[in-house]
């Protein structure tokens, strides 16, 4: 039973089913909020889907990729492959050892097969000649045995084509390492985003992210003690085409990068698709916007907040989502939500709009609240989202006092001595994912591997090649040769046909006309009779041969 179970297991289309099952088990994923990643994104699902979410979270689908059933379907991919590749590494190893398969006894059968007929003027011997085609075949590349020299009917065997299942074999060991190092990468590896202002610093440190996803075996020492500080964001619009007016062409980042606390500052440049490496991580550019630089006042006149607020662009004019949040201001907390306009315009109804993504015009539309922002019950919240839930609202297009519209350097005193808020300037932001993977290169490699394996073990061939050659009654020395692929070889006749011209020049050229019996020869005038109805030693017929093929190793 357990022998059973372990050729079943490592069979070739368990490993496929595994690789497609472990691709499936993957899809959970991506459909529900993962516990590493955001944890309290899952319990807010929790909270959302009380009957549900349990179940789910007893089959652990919050953590799909430290599960026990998607580290089972990886471990046993792996022990597939594994014990895919050995015994075929065994089996190929004792083939390239062993001298090539015995000649069979009828040439005739194998699918690709002639006869020349060398006269007897050239004082060719049959042992001479089965030398010199062996030294042909050996110029081609073929690994040769002569054999029966001392007979009156000997032969060479010939075979190459090794590299096709040595190409196998390594596509499948790459596969292997691929899973190894990706095993690695989800064990060490880790990846985190952060909001960087212009003047602003980030410094690798856990605290310094805005959302991190660690690997099952990170630890906060494997943070390279490395900071960036950006230094100006530019982008450049297109100015010219009159349909894609205002689109952006180019965005960069000029950055002071510092490898370690005592390393010398340089400067860098961050674009899209133009990563930087340091310390080992990845740096990516992946998005982009304005931070308006506020200043909000509380009712007893004290600064609450001060400093650039990231906004969030919802379109090509940089139109983008504001919400401040003042969870200092006294006696009452203040809130702010509305839009912050690069290039502030109405429309026929009198509506405020983007016209351009450049800051030429720009302002602030907000609508105020005051209140508890429940920032202090220690449940967390979208810094991008207020939830007015539990505040009064005091400024409005719905309220008499109308809402905030401020352009820069103006300041809004807010109704019943709530407090102010000030618009100062505009800073840009660039939006950063961080990628460190201490397997990655080595992913590539092994993937190229693969890729060259599976290369070989599909384009090179398997093939056989036997020639034996007789004396006739007349002298003449008649030589027959056949060839047989491993498998299916649409190129085996162009090999015969390579092979018969190596023969010809060898032996006939200058002779007259070609005895040949091959394809697109013609055929000696007994020469068949002679060299298959005459008795040989006993040998391997094609049958036979086919079957000794599979002892040396099955594709599996």
């Amino acid at each position: 039973m357990l022998r059973w179970a372990w050729t079943q297991l490592t069979s070739m289309r368990t490993a496929l089913f595994l690789l497609l099952l472990l691709a499936v088990a993957a899809v959970p994923g991506s459909l529900f909020p993962q516990r590493p990643a955001n944890p309290a994104v899952v319990t807010q699902y929790l909270k959302d889907n009380p009957d549900t979410g349990p179940w789910l979270d007893r089959l652990q689908l919050f953590d799909v990729y430290s599960s026990v059933w998607f580290s089972a379907i990886y471990l046993l991919l792996f022990i597939s492959l594994i014990g895919c590749v050995i015994p075929r590494a065994k089996a190929h190893y004792r083939a390239m050892r062993s001298k090539p398969p015995r000649t069979p006894k009828r040439l005739s059968r194998l699918p690709e097969y002639g006869t020349l007929a060398v006269p007897a003027s050239s004082g060719l011997t049959a042992a001479a000649a089965v030398k010199e085609a062996a030294q042909m075949l050996r110029k081609r590349g073929y690994r040769v045995d002569v054999r029966d020299l001392d007979t009156d009917r000997p032969s060479v065997g010939a075979e190459r084509g090794f590299a096709k299942e040595i190409g196998n074999l390594v596509f499948h060991t790459a596969l292997i390492g691929v899973l190894i190092c990706i095993a690695v990468g989800g064990l060490f590896g880790y990846s985190g985003q952060k909001v960087v202002v212009e003047g602003e610093s980030f410094v690798n440190t856990l605290v310094g992210y805005d959302s991190f996803t660690p690997g099952t075996s990170f630890t906060e020492q494997q943070l390279a003690p490395y900071s960036l500080t950006l230094d100006k964001f530019s982008v450049r619009f297109d100015r010219e085409s009159p349909t894609h007016y205002g689109q952006p062409l180019d965005f960069t980042a000029d950055m002071t990068v510092k490898e370690s606390p005592d390393a010398a500052e340089h400067t860098e440049t961050l674009k899209v698709n133009a990563p930087l490496t340091i310390g080992g991580s990845r740096v990516y550019l992946v998005g982009n916007g304005y931070a308006p630089v506020v200043t909000v006042r509380d009712g007893e006149g004290n600064i609450a907040l001060q400093g650039p607020v990231v906004s969030v662009p919802s379109d090509g004019m940089y139109t983008s989502l504001m919400v401040i949040k003042a969870p200092d201001a006294k006696p009452d907390q203040l809130g702010f939500v509305g839009f912050f306009l690069p290039t502030a315009m109405l429309d026929e109804q009198g509506v405020s709009y983007s016209g351009d993504p450049d800051p030429i015009n720009p302002q602030l539309n907000l609508n105020a609240y005051y209140g508890d922002l429940g920032l202090d019950d220690g449940v967390p919240s979208n810094v991008y989202v207020l939830d007015t839930e539990d505040l009064t609202e005091i400024n409005s297009r719905n309220l008499d006092a109308g809402g905030i519209v401020l352009g820069v350097n103006e300041t809004y005193e807010l109704p019943d001595g709530k407090g102010s808020i000030s618009f100062d300037g505009i800073k840009r932001y660039a939006a950063l994912d961080i990628h460190y993977d201490p397997a990655k290169i080595w992913v590539l490699t092994f993937a190229t591997l693969s890729l060259a394996g599976l290369a070989a073990s599909l384009f090179l061939a398997r093939r056989r090649v036997w020639v034996r050659t007789g004396t006739h009654a007349d002298g003449r020395i008649m030589v027959e040769y056949g060839l047989l692929a491993r498998g299916e070889d649409q190129r085996l006749a162009t090999e015969a046909a390579a092979v018969r011209d190596l023969l010809q020049k060898q032996w006939l050229a200058g002779a007259g006309p070609v005895e040949d019996n091959g394809a697109g020869g013609t055929s000696a005038p007994g020469a068949g009779q002679h060299m298959t109805d005459r008795d040989e030693e006993p040998g391997a017929s094609a049958d036979s041969n086919a079957a000794q093929e599979k002892e040396t190793g099955k594709d599996s």
